[in-house]
C-alpha cells in the first residue's frame, strides 16, 4: 500500500444515482467521471478496480443518504469520509451547479485538504440517536395539537380562565366539554378527534421517555449521563440529546469549538480596524443548541440545590458536583448582568454559550466517546 499512489474519489450521492469523479494524485483533471446507479455492487467494482494500482480515498457530502454507503466502502477496505456540505469552499462568483461539477470539486478539494469531515456515529449510536429524535418529534406534534384545540375552542367562545392551560384541571375541563355535549354534534366530533390525537401523541411521547430512561441506565451511557445531569437544567432527556448528538466531546480541542459547533458564537463581519459582530450564527446542531438554551433559562434564579438537583447528584463524582456549583454561580452572574443591560432572551443565549463550555469541561473526564479523534464540523 505504501508504494501505491493515492487516488481521490469525489461522489455526489443521490437516492437513485451516484456521480463519481476520480482524481489521481498529481493529475490536473479527473481521469474518470461517471454516473452509476446507486447499487453497491457497481460502486464496489469500480473502487476495487482502482485499488489494484492506487490507494483509494473517497468522500461524499453529508445528506439524507446517511452513512450506509460510507460504512459499506470501509467494509470493502477503502478509505471513505463524509464532509460537511455547509463548510465546502464556494467561489462567490460561481453560478453553475450540477452533479458532474459537484463530484469533480469534491475530489479536487479533498485532495487539497480543504474539506472538513464529520464524525460518523456507530450503527448503535445512530439507532439511539434516532430514538431520541423521535421523542422530540412527538413533543413538537403534541404542541401543534394543543394549538389546534385551543384555537378551535376559542372560535366557539370557550376559553379556560381558571388557571394555567394543560394542567390536570385543564384536561378535566376539556374532557367535560366532550362528555357534557357543550358543543353541537359536528363540533363535538371535530373536538373529540383533536383531543384524541393529542392524547395519543402524549401517550407515545411518555412511552419513548420510558425507553430513553432505560437506555440512560445502560453501562455505555450511565456514567456520562450522570455527570451531565449534575448540571442545573440538564435532565436525563436533555443529557441524552447532548450525548447522542455530539458523541465524543474530546474531538473538540477547546470549549470555543464546541460553542461554534452548536452555533452559539456571534457572527462577525470585520475589516481593517472595524469590528462588527452580529447575532449568533445558528450553525451546526440545532437540537443541541435548543437543549442548551432551554437549560440556560434555569440560571436566571440564584444558585441553590433543590430537591431534584440533589437527587440527580447523589452518588456522582465530587468533581462533577463542584463543577455544577461553579457553573451555577458563573451563569447566574452572566444572566443577570446581560438581562439588566439588554433583555432576557439575549441573556439566555449568552448563558447557553457559557453552559456549553461547562459541559465540555465536565465531559473531558468522562469515559464516553473513546474512539479515535476525527475533525469535527
Amino acid at each position: 500500500m505504501k508504494n501505491k499512489t493515492k487516488v481521490y474519489v469525489g461522489m455526489d450521492v443521490h437516492k437513485d444515482s451516484v456521480m463519481i469523479a476520480v482524481l489521481p494524485e498529481g493529475a490536473a483533471e479527473p481521469t474518470l467521471v461517471k454516473r452509476l446507479s446507486h447499487d453497491p455492487r457497481g460502486i464496489r467494482r469500480l473502487l476495487d478496480r482502482l485499488a489494484r494500482e492506487h490507494e483509494v480515498r473517497a468522500c461524499y457530502e453529508a445528506s439524507g443518504a446517511g452513512y450506509v454507503l460510507e460504512r459499506k466502502i470501509r467494509s470493502w477496505g477503502h478509505e471513505c469520509e463524509i464532509v460537511a456540505p455547509s463548510l465546502i469552499p464556494r467561489r462567490p462568483g460561481e453560478r453553475r451547479k450540477h452533479d458532474r461539477k459537484d463530484a469533480e470539486e469534491l475530489a479536487r478539494l479533498y485532495r487539497a485538504g480543504e474539506l472538513v469531515t464529520v464524525r460518523v456515529p456507530t450503527e448503535r449510536e445512530e439507532r439511539v440517536r434516532d430514538l431520541v429524535r423521535c421523542r422530540e418529534v412527538f413533543q413538537r406534534e403534541a404542541l401543534r395539537s394543543r394549538h389546534y384545540i385551543l384555537k378551535f375552542l376559542a372560535r366557539r367562545g370557550l376559553v379556560y380562565r381558571e388557571g394555567q392551560n394543560w394542567t390536570g384541571k385543564h384536561f378535566t375541563w376539556l374532557r367535560a366539554i366532550q362528555r357534557d355535549a357543550v358543543l353541537e354534534t359536528e363540533d363535538r366530533v371535530a373536538f373529540g378527534e383533536y383531543l384524541a390525537m393529542l392524547e395519543y401523541k402524549l401517550d407515545r411521547r411518555d412511552e419513548l421517555d420510558r425507553r430513553i430512561e432505560a437506555l440512560a441506565l445502560e453501562p455505555s451511557y450511565q456514567e456520562a449521563i450522570g455527570r451531565l445531569c449534575c448540571l442545573k437544567g440538564i435532565s436525563t432527556h436533555a443529557a441524552m440529546v447532548l450525548l447522542t448528538e455530539i458523541g465524543d466531546f474530546r474531538r473538540f480541542e477547546n470549549p470555543g469549538k464546541l460553542m461554534a459547533y452548536v452555533g452559539l458564537v456571534p457572527s462577525e463581519h470585520s475589516s481593517g480596524g472595524t469590528r462588527r459582530q452580529g447575532s449568533i450564527t445558528k450553525a451546526g446542531n440545532s437540537r443541541v443548541r435548543h437543549v442548551l438554551v432551554q437549560a440556560a433559562w434555569s440560571y436566571r434564579f440564584p444558585p441553590r440545590r433543590g430537591a431534584v438537583l440533589k437527587r440527580r447528584q447523589e452518588g456522582q463524582p465530587p468533581d462533577a458536583v463542584a463543577h455544577s456549583w461553579k457553573a451555577q454561580h458563573r451563569l447566574h452572574k452572566v444572566f443577570k448582568r446581560l438581562a439588566f443591560r439588554k433583555n432576557n432572551q439575549i441573556a439566555a443565549v449568552a448563558a447557553a454559550r457559557e453552559l456549553a463550555g461547562f459541559v465540555w469541561a465536565l465531559m473531558q473526564e468522562s469515559p464516553a466517546g473513546t474512539e479515535p479523534e476525527r475533525r469535527a464540523a
